[in-house]
């Protein structure tokens, strides 16, 4: 008894200190981009897509470095399939989306086709450095293609949204840029490591694979950044953002995550994720098409349905 207490503090601990962790290093990094004259949009794109990534990274890295592939490859693929079906339910119950206004069709598209890609790739697996490779190679083109728009917009003498990045602070002193970057960087693997070990001794106490742990509980947890700041989008009406959100945290968690990480260590792929996991979350990715090229509303009875679809899912896999 004592023990499975001690177990579920590790993981509630790691993930506080894994969010908090991400928060602050986005923050002192966001701050030092802008001090040493980085453009805004380019620390948009890349520091805090990176920052608010942070912990399903170093999570699938400790994972794999421990021996525990399922748990890296659960984050990930349990990750993008809450962050449609939970990240995006939740908030439609509570004010409706509407994306009648949203201009995602082409990130939404190339987040499908780096879904296909991912899971192309994992059928020739198990996932090595090369594979890693592929999949940073290909982020890389992406980031220079929305930058090289987003300049073309700013040539052409267009409204840009000059929005400050998340956590952008003029007046936040030196001493504390670097207070925060260095608590982020300390405070991530710490996190990381007390979840990792929490979830493992959990999953082994239940007979769960950590597969299962990683699609559900520790997907979960990873997830819940994006559903704050979805939450308060929906809240202001803000559906562009919250859709917006959604799609860039998901190709991100393919590519970015799973490309690192496979550079650290080989990923093994289980026949479970080729034969079922991967396309449910790709069936989670398409279920948003109508809302992007048709512009449907996504309000209460459809947030109602996502939430509905994700709590099967979770009891099909814990089955």
């Amino acid at each position: 008894m004592h023990h499975i207490v001690l177990d579920w503090v590790y993981v509630v601990l790691g993930l506080v200190i894994l969010l908090l962790a991400g928060d602050v290093l986005v923050k002192g990094a966001v701050n030092l981009a802008l001090r040493l004259g980085i453009p805004a949009l380019i620390v948009s794109l890349t520091i805090v897509a990176f920052g608010t990534s942070a912990p399903e990274l170093l999570i699938s890295v400790q994972a794999v470095l421990e021996d525990q592939p399922g748990l890296a490859l659960g984050n990930v693929v349990g990750s993008n399939t809450a962050n449609v079906l939970l990240v995006l339910g939740l908030p439609a119950l509570l004010a409706t989306l509407d994306t009648s206004q949203c201009e995602t069709r082409k990130s939404y598209v190339v987040m499908l086709l780096g879904s296909l890609l991912f899971i192309g790739l994992s059928f020739a697996g198990p996932l090595t450095w090369w594979h890693g490779l592929i999949l940073l190679g290909t982020l890389s083109i992406i980031l220079m293609d929305q930058g090289r728009e987003a300049l073309a917009h700013r040539a052409a003498g267009e409204a840009v949204d000059e929005e400050e990045p998340e956590g952008a602070d003029p007046e936040l002193p030196g001493w504390r840029i670097a207070v925060f970057i260095l608590l982020g960087i300390a405070g991530l693997p710490l996190g990381a490591d007390l979840l990792v070990e929490g979830a493992s001794d959990i999953a082994k106490r239940f007979g769960m694979s950590d597969a299962a742990i990683g699609l559900t509980l520790v997907a979960i947890g990873t997830s819940l950044p994006e559903l704050a700041t979805t939450m308060v989008a929906a809240y202001r009406r803000q559906a562009d953002v919250a859709l917006g959100n959604v799609i860039g945290s998901n190709l991100f968690n393919l590519l970015a995550i799973m490309g690192i990480t496979t550079l650290v260590a080989p990923v093994a792929v289980a026949p479970a994720f080729l034969y079922s996991d991967f396309w449910i979350m790709l069936a989670a990715s398409l279920i948003l098409a109508p809302f992007v090229f048709l512009r449907w509303k996504m309000g209460r009875i459809w947030g109602a349905a996502f939430v509905v679809f994700y709590v099967i899912y979770i009891i099909v896999v814990l089955r």
